[in-house]
């Protein structure tokens, strides 16, 4: 059944999520068990055996869609129409205000699945017992680096500046550290962080908001595991994403900057020698894309068919691997959950929470 999206605010009233959660409730008893097929298969009422739980009639999808306004049905009704069918039962998308909000549909039973980043999903993990199903897969990988980059390659880099081509764009990119090795760059840390040691007090260093894992966050701690005071030791200049982050480097505004791997693609049109001028001398610690969790009171047996849908979803058509992209920038995802990486992004939150 094709389902209408609609926009859920994160700041749901308790009475709204009682009666949600009531719904809910009502809706799962009213769900009827019938008999499996003798393979084993589910059939479409949702149960794989006699023991197995009921089925609720309707699950409900919760994310953050990277479309807005009238395009957002269109968006989502391949995708929660390929769940319905292939589930037996309705599957509705939700747009969420901000990734936060998913969690908290979460807790209030609105939505029993999670499209959301890492941050989010932690939290869900950790607040009300979500289980990891699914990674997010961008450009071939479910985790990134920030890199360190320097236009002072004679402080930073302890051997020689190589170059290795970017396969993203093609672009012949410089690096030194360690931090690629051969003709093609790989992107993965971490490498070279000792060297984020020789800053040098006073130094300006690029950042960004508070709130970036890449421009901030992983490279904040960094620095501090290698005994710099990133509050007072540097001279902090804030940058407006990662392009700016590569700029402020290119142009001399910075000596030093941060940014995701590899951002300095990103301004070759406005820098043409970005890929000489900026040197990457380290890779922080792998940073986690985002993911899908579902809540606890799911039946096993209805997350593991979910799984492999959601698993087999973008290479089930070109249409689904056009609107996977669309609808929330991903090219697949991945049950390898690498659940490490996601805890360890939780550590690295909490430094930033006190």
């Amino acid at each position: 059944m094709r389902q209408t999206p609609r926009r859920l605010s994160h700041k749901t009233t308790l009475v709204t999520a009682l009666a949600a959660t009531t719904a809910l409730a009502l809706a799962g008893c009213g769900a009827e068990a019938s008999g499996s097929d003798s393979d084993g298969g589910s059939d479409s009422a949702g149960t794989t055996d006699s023991d197995a739980t009921e089925w609720p009639e309707e699950i409900t999808i919760s994310l953050v869609p990277s479309v807005e306004g009238e395009d957002l049905a269109e968006a989502l009704d391949p995708l929660t129409t390929y769940l319905s069918d292939g589930l037996g039962i309705t599957v509705e998308g939700v747009v969420a205000t901000d990734y936060a909000a998913t969690v908290e549909a979460l807790g209030a039973d609105q939505a029993q699945v999670l499209i959301t980043d890492a941050g989010s999903l932690y939290n869900a993990m950790e607040q009300y017992d979500a289980e990891l199903i699914l990674r997010d897969v961008r450009f071939g990988a479910t985790s990134y680096a920030s890199i360190a980059m320097t236009n002072d390659p004679g402080t930073y880099c302890a051997d020689e500046v190589v170059t290795a081509t970017y396969g993203a764009t093609g672009d012949e990119l410089s690096y030194c550290n360690g931090t690629e090795a051969g003709p093609d760059a790989t992107g993965q840390g971490p490498a070279g962080l000792d060297t984020l040691g020789s800053i040098a007090e006073g130094t300006p260093v690029a950042l960004q908001a508070a709130t970036s894992p890449a421009g901030y966050q992983y490279p904040v701690v960094a620095m501090r595991e290698q005994g710099i005071d990133t509050d007072a030791g540097i001279q902090q200049i804030p940058v407006e994403g990662n392009n700016n982050a590569v700029l402020a480097v290119a142009n001399g505004d910075a000596e030093v900057g941060f940014a995701y791997w590899d951002a300095r693609s990103t301004v070759t049109e406005e820098v043409p020698t970005v890929g000489e001028d900026v040197v990457v001398f380290a890779y922080t610690e792998m940073i986690p894309n985002g993911g899908v969790a579902v809540a606890p009171s799911l039946p096993e047996d209805l997350v593991a068919e979910l799984t492999t849908l959601m698993d087999d979803y973008a290479d089930s058509s070109e249409e689904a691997a056009t609107v996977m992209f669309d609808l929330v920038g991903l090219s697949d995802w991945s049950a390898d959950t690498a659940e490490d990486e996601i805890t360890r992004y939780g550590e690295i939150l909490a430094e930033f929470s006190q």
